[in-house]
């Protein structure tokens, strides 16, 4: 099915005259939004991370933190966004703090759910970097629980990816949530 044709099809099934004026050129604007809003596929989370230096590399933590996000729920095709924040501790190796933003921009450009766009970004961390240790934490609105389903309009969901030192040392991912805070 062509997408000028499930477009006529939507429209006639919700009551919309497919003709009308406003919504003549729907269709091609959809396609485009898509082209950005799913060009994460088309895009290696690894290549992100390219800029990676021995150089300056130490083995104290490094934050990126509140990286706004926009992503698409799988389930709903509805947006969720919010902020991400990660952590890592180098070990021989740093990244530019760009390349994170990045990651997360190139996982967030796909169906996701958030467990899993949280996950993603630390094991891509964790593989390419190989650092002591990285812990991703991501709060999100999920408007197919806004605008449908339980319509609860304050709702943050909280989700949280623990590697290496942040997971074994209770210590440092306590500072990692403190330097959150500030």
């Amino acid at each position: 099915m062509s997408y000028k044709n499930y477009f006529d099809y939507f429209f006639t099934k919700i009551g919309e005259n497919p003709c009308r004026e406003g919504l003549k050129q729907t269709p091609s604007r959809v396609e485009q939004s898509w082209d950005f809003l799913y060009s994460g596929y088309q895009q290696n989370p690894k290549l992100a991370l390219g800029s990676v230096f021995s150089d300056g590399a130490c083995d104290e933590m490094v934050i990126l933190k509140n990286i706004e996000f926009y992503s698409m729920c799988e389930h709903h095709i509805l947006p969720f966004f919010g902020h991400i924040s990660i952590g890592y501790i180098p070990d021989k190796k740093v990244v530019g703090i760009s390349a994170l933003a990045k990651l997360v921009e190139i996982y967030c450009r796909r169906l996701q759910i958030q467990e899993k766009l949280t996950t993603q970004i630390a094991d891509t961390i964790m593989e390419v970097l190989v650092p002591k240790g990285v812990m991703v934490v991501c709060e999100a609105q999920h408007l197919c629980m806004s605008m449908r389903g339980v319509q609860k309009q304050n709702a943050r969901i909280n989700t949280s990816a623990i590697r290496g030192l942040f997971k074994s040392d209770s210590k440092t991912r306590s500072e990692f949530m403190q330097l959150l805070k500030s």
